[in-house]
């Protein structure tokens, strides 16, 4: 199928808590510039999808997102970013796009991409994501699958099984959801495994038929959205809750209907403070640390770690190693790297003393 009827579709949501306090509710992290390229990773998202679909997106986020995205994407038309009034998982998010675009153009490719990852090699993903749009032509729900740097515990896996055709897309033997670190260690070991970004590549009447099978309540829902708009605020809060590997990506995968093209091109999520250190090269003159933001705000003295100066103060880092300092107007977040996962811990007990002003 040829890319005049390819779109792509970038979901933008979440609150990145682990990237608190950077990332809030208000503010999440994919409005953030978190590479200092001077490009928010939503306008990252933009500029590499651009050369393969024009102004053929559609970004779907939530409805106190919308005007920031707007302000940020002044290419995207009006018509083509899609205000949820509630989150209501991937599904919902996907599947309305889905229904929006087999209404423009029956023969609608989609490519749903999320707006807050990081791509190391972008030439090569937008071979893969082409060779992913052929492999769509033919009724496959498509995937991408990101080759494993190491043995990953916080990711989902797909298997690889027969090569389809002349390839590069295989069939997917299986989806496997967040390993242990033995079981994760065991799926390298095979070299058949390969991460699951949550990239899906597949015709917009495909994704919606397949849905209808096993949700048809939201698929008819979705269809009902892009045929009277007008209808959102009675609809929308009705939609099944779901995520789009459980509502159709698995089960599709178990009647064959699912392929993987592997991808090496480098990918991160940036999911959490140690993951964004490990984008970011040492400071000028700071060797051991990364910064994003302003150097000429962070001192060090025998330390290293990560350090993001928000405010007009200075940074001091003396004989600590490993540590990441994220300063803010209202907030301060100090903590070992390796217990970067943990922030989330923090956002949620604001939220139960409901501090929603910090959250």
């Amino acid at each position: 199928m040829s890319n005049e009827h390819f779109w792509a579709v970038i979901p933008a949501g979440g609150a990145g808590t682990r990237l608190w306090p950077l990332s809030r509710a208000g503010s999440p992290k994919f409005l953030h510039d978190l590479t200092g390229t001077g490009r928010s990773l939503l306008q990252a998202t933009w500029d590499r999808l651009e050369p393969l679909t024009g102004s053929q997106v559609l970004v779907v986020t939530g409805v106190a997102h919308a005007e920031a995205v707007a302000r940020q994407l002044p290419g995207l038309p009006a018509d083509q970013l899609l205000a949820e009034p509630s989150p209501r998982d991937s599904m919902a998010a996907i599947g309305w796009a889905a229904a929006v675009l087999e209404a423009r153009d029956p023969e609608a490719v989609l490519g749903s991409f999320a707006a807050d990852h990081v791509i190391g090699d972008e030439a090569q993903f937008r071979e893969c994501v082409s060779a992913a749009v052929d492999a769509a032509a033919d009724g496959h729900v498509v995937t991408i699958g990101i080759e494993p740097t190491h043995a990953a515990t916080g990711f989902g896996y797909v298997e690889l099984g027969e090569v389809l055709g002349d390839g590069p897309a295989h069939a997917v033997a299986q989806f496997v959801e967040k390993p242990d670190r033995e079981r994760a260690e065991a799926y390298l070991a095979t070299g058949r495994f390969r991460w699951n970004a949550g990239m899906f590549v597949v015709r917009a009447s495909v994704l919606l038929d397949l849905l209808g099978r096993w949700h048809p309540e939201l698929a008819a829902g979705l269809r009902t959205l892009a045929a009277a708009p007008s209808r959102l605020e009675e609809v929308w809060p009705g939609l099944e809750k779901i995520a789009i590997d459980h509502a159709v990506a698995e089960p599709a995968a178990a009647e064959g209907r699912v392929a993987v093209v592997p991808g090496g091109f480098g990918w991160d999520d940036v999911g959490d403070f140690a993951s964004l250190g490990s984008l970011l090269t040492d400071a000028d003159g700071l060797p051991g640390v990364r910064v994003l933001g302003d150097a000429e705000r962070v001192r060090v003295l025998d330390s290293t770690g990560v350090v993001v100066p928000g405010t007009d103060r200075v940074v001091a880092l003396v004989g600590i190693d490993d540590v990441v300092v994220v300063d803010t107007p209202d907030a301060l977040l100090v903590m070992s790297r390796e217990r970067a996962q943990d922030v989330k811990g923090v956002v949620d007990a604001l939220k139960a003393q409901g501090r929603t002003d910090l959250t």
